[in-house]
């Protein structure tokens, strides 16, 4: 993570103007004090890898050296942990491998 001081890539624009720029549009809009910028990369990664983006374009697009790296910041929803679990149950039953 960049520390205040540091650029972010965007011409002359420091993290910490960032910051300061999201907790003013998080208050306006009546979002919870929680949601930082972090939480929002957190879900970015997230969502790519729900919709079936590459890993190594995820990888990529947050500027991971390693895979592992963008491992620790993925998760999945319980909405699609249990999308996955239906096809699997689905393909299993289709192929005569499963019965209930």
């Amino acid at each position: 993570m960049l520390s205040g001081r540091q650029s972010c890539g965007f011409v002359g624009l420091r993290v910490q103007r960032l910051d300061e720029i999201f907790q003013t549009v998080r208050e306006l809009a009546g979002l919870d004090e929680d949601l930082d910028l972090h939480c929002l990369r957190h879900s970015y990664v997230t969502h790519l890898l729900e919709y079936g983006y590459p890993e190594l374009f995820v990888q990529k697009q947050v500027g991971h050296a390693y895979a592992s790296t963008t491992a620790i910041y993925s998760s999945v929803s319980d909405e699609f942990r249990n999308r996955l679990l239906q096809g699997s149950l689905r393909r299993q039953m289709d192929d005569g491998g499963l019965t209930l």
